[in-house]
């Protein structure tokens, strides 16, 4: 899918399809402007850091964390190896942006990599890679070939004095990869589970040595950011929520896409940019921030804004901005079926709640849609989701139980149907042919 539409776009703007991505276009764009401006005018790092502050950049991997103030955790004066690591490990069903960021603008994200690690003292980088999306690998290696020999990364950088070394790691698929601290241990060669935390990244991170971990939308803002001011940047969006962000719709609209749109745009506006719903249907309801954020009805969604703080109020996340709308003729109990599944497969098993709790979930839920659910089904779903919730080393443990929580709440007169009349409440003529997530993989 290609990078649609915007409004105010940061990330998007000047892009001019197959070429460019090459080194040649980027630069055309203004690329590495802001790279060799910082070296030239040696700009201290916490100036750096201080604008990044302003533009008040949430972290746009899922969590929404400061990012200028992840920076400033590092101990810059701390001597020996620090690292600057770019997740790219993008195995959240129905998000697809950051893909489309390595294929068509891979150079936003060397600079904006090659600026934090200045920013933050590192001199060692890892871009890693989701392991599904090979072909987008191989374009990140042909991009940093080229910044390397354009001189960008590497030793004594523009005359500078500053090293840089950066490297893409390719992974290998798993969805825990995708946890910041399980990266690492991928990276270092090791099963990826999560760590205990603390420490932290910051403190012992790649290979022991201080690290900070940012998402690749994330890092890819920062040149933008920094060449038009870090409140010009918040000024596109909301206070509290800075900027433009990238939004992955799919599902049931006519044009899927990734969409750049500033925070705090309508989600009605999102949505008409999509082409509205296919097939003129009703929307019933919507996943605002990737399958592990909690499922919104569909007439609450259009009520309101594509920002952190809006959602939130809603009752779900922003996440990382995957947007799986689904209309009318939607099973709702299949489609939890389906997503249950995919965390049930992809549990690392290192914490009991979470590899017996994903399994029980996925159970009972594809015994309700098989026609053999039992009412207290309902109620013994919510009892093993409280025994996941808050229990787990990592956070897929929650993101498994949130999205069966929601999906209960909002939708249980749909589960109940199917336990009293062992079928489904929407007739079976008239379902989205596997109506269930098998559509957003």
């Amino acid at each position: 899918m290609a990078l649609l539409g915007n409004i105010h776009g940061v990330l998007t703007a000047g892009l001019n399809g197959d070429h460019s991505w090459r080194l040649k276009d980027y630069v055309a764009r203004g690329g590495y402007e802001m790279l060799k401006k910082i070296l030239a005018e040696q700009i201290p790092q916490e100036q750096v850091i201080s604008e990044v502050k302003k533009s008040v950049l949430r972290g746009r991997g899922g969590a929404g964390f400061p990012t200028g103030l992840k920076w400033s955790f590092m101990p810059r004066s701390l001597p020996g190896d620090k690292y600057i690591v770019c997740n790219s490990d993008e195995g959240e069903p129905g998000t697809f942006k950051d893909r489309d960021i390595l294929r068509y603008n891979p150079h936003s994200v060397i600079e904006g990599m090659a600026i934090a690690a200045y920013s933050i003292g590192a001199t060692g980088g890892y871009n890693y890679i989701h392991g599904e999306i090979f072909e987008i690998y191989q374009r990140f290696e042909e991009a940093l070939d080229e910044a390397r020999a354009a001189g960008f990364i590497g030793q004594n950088i523009l005359g500078s004095g500053f090293n840089f070394e950066l490297f893409a790691h390719h992974g290998y698929g798993a969805y825990i990869c995708g946890e910041e601290t399980a990266l690492l241990e991928s990276i270092e060669g090791k099963k990826g589970q999560p760590r205990f935390k603390p420490p932290f990244p910051a403190s012992f991170g790649l290979y022991g040595k201080p690290t900070t971990i940012n998402n690749t939308e994330t890092l890819a803002s920062i040149p933008f950011i920094l060449k038009m001011g870090g409140e010009e940047f918040l000024n596109l969006g909301k206070p509290n929520n800075g900027g433009t962000k990238l939004f992955s719709v799919s599902g049931h609209v006519k044009r899927p896409g990734n969409y750049e749109i500033p925070l705090g745009t309508p989600f009605s506006t999102l949505l008409e940019m999509a082409g509205g719903m296919r097939g003129g249907r009703k929307i019933k309801a919507v996943i605002p921030g990737g399958s592990s954020a909690p499922v919104i009805p569909g007439d609450v969604m259009m009520d309101t804004t594509m920002d952190y703080d809006a959602i939130a109020k809603a009752g779900s996340m922003l996440g990382s901005g995957a947007v799986i709308v689904m209309d009318e003729t939607t099973c709702m109990v299949k489609s939890l079926e389906r997503l249950s599944y995919f965390y049930y497969e992809e549990s690392c098993g290192q914490c009991t709640p979470c590899r017996e709790g994903t399994s029980w979930m996925y159970k009972i839920v594809h015994r309700i849609e098989n026609g053999l659910g039992k009412p207290e089904d309902l109620d013994l779903l919510n009892n093993v989701l409280g025994n996941i919730m808050g229990r787990t080393i990592c956070a897929l443990g929650d993101a498994a139980a949130l999205p069966v929580q929601s999906f209960v709440k909002h939708f249980r007169k749909e589960f109940e149907y199917h336990i009293e009349h062992k079928t489904c409440l929407v007739p079976k003529d008239v379902q989205w042919a596997g109506s269930g997530f098998h559509h957003f993989e």
